[in-house]
């Protein structure tokens, strides 16, 4: 049997174009090789001090997506689309990833050594000042959501569909994904991926002099 080709990519403004929020999939299966270079796209996303805090959990098996259906409020997007996304972030993974991730770095001759050596007192520092503060949650979510943007922008390249989805039940979901009582596991957001035959009008946005502002805010009721 002849191995299916990855389509071409569109270009990074044609993908951000492109991108719409689908709910309606067909039944139609993504090739496990075009779902592979979709992950190493989106695990390029930058990260505070390159940590890589996001822990993606690929879903597609049938059994899975009921669960997760269940603990996503019942949207049907879950069971329709070909592949589910649970981006998870481990808060405390930083204890054990930082060494690592400063060596390589410093062996492939992408950070100098006096900034790694800079890198392994900053990390602890600031790792351990957003805890004191209750935001090392908030900054992983954060670094996760970025890696989600570049998940989605891939999968539009390539001719996927996608949905953002931020109905779930926190707890439930990391049920699903075999983190049930671990409090250093976060659920950033999760994404599914697939097939439609609808393609979805733009909403429209509103003008950007509403969005956009130059040097500050304006004031309040202006």
């Amino acid at each position: 049997m002849e191995t299916p080709q990855i389509p071409a990519p569109l270009d990074v403004p044609a993908a951000i174009a492109a991108r719409r929020s689908t709910k309606d999939f067909n039944s139609q299966g993504i090739d496990p090789e075009l779902l592979q270079r979709i992950l190493d796209l989106t695990t390029e996303a930058p990260s505070s001090w390159n940590l890589q805090p996001w822990r993606i959990v690929v879903v597609d098996d049938d059994a899975t997506k009921e669960k997760l259906h269940q603990a996503c409020f019942q949207q049907r997007q879950l069971l329709e689309a070909a592949v589910t996304l649970v981006f998870a972030v481990d808060v405390e993974a930083w204890q054990q990833d930082m060494a690592p991730i400063i060596d390589q770095a410093q062996t492939v001759g992408a950070w100098p050594p006096s900034y790694c050596e800079s890198a392994r007192q900053a990390i602890p520092g600031g790792q351990n000042a957003l805890s004191k503060m209750g935001r090392l949650r908030e900054y992983a979510i954060k670094d996760a959501m970025i890696a989600a943007t570049h998940c989605v922008l891939a999968a539009t390249s390539f001719g996927l569909q996608s949905t953002y989805m931020n109905g779930w039940q926190e707890e439930a979901v990391k049920q699903v994904i075999g983190a049930a009582g671990r409090d250093e596991i976060a659920i950033a957001v999760v994404i599914v991926l697939g097939y439609s035959d609808q393609v979805v009008s733009h909403p429209g946005r509103v003008p950007q002099r509403n969005t956009v502002f130059q040097g500050r805010l304006p004031e309040a009721g202006s």
